[in-house]
């Protein structure tokens, strides 16, 4: 009999054991590690924020820290919408734009999608 196993279209791997659940399972019978919910057809295809849509709107709104909402930092937020007057959020903002481009797609979804 052959090693590898093989799962059907209604099955998946486990994220942290590697054994077949089905697919639609939240917790696996196995180990018991939560699973990530499968991607919206909404969404970036990874289930969480965009570095784009992040970087889009630190360049046209990041004065007033609209990408600082987007990415659930509603503190930041509200400081850069309190100094917005100063035009400092915008020159931060433009910063920011620029790491969000150089960032790659593992480390933003790391830092701000928790995976």
């Amino acid at each position: 009999m052959s090693d590898f196993a093989t799962k059907a279209v209604d099955e998946k791997f486990c994220s942290e054991c590697g054994s077949i659940i089905k697919a639609k399972a939240e917790i696996c019978p196995k180990c018991g590690v939560r699973q990530r919910p499968a991607p919206s057809a909404f969404s970036d295809g990874q289930g969480g924020r965009s570095r784009i849509g992040a970087a889009l709107f630190a360049l046209f709104l990041g004065g007033f820290g609209a990408h600082k909402f987007y990415l659930g930092k509603v503190e930041q937020g509200v400081i850069y919408l309190i100094f917005f007057w100063t035009l400092i959020p915008y020159i931060i903002a433009f910063v920011e734009f620029i790491i969000y481009l150089t960032m790659s797609d593992e480390a933003f979804n790391a830092k701000y999608n928790n995976y």
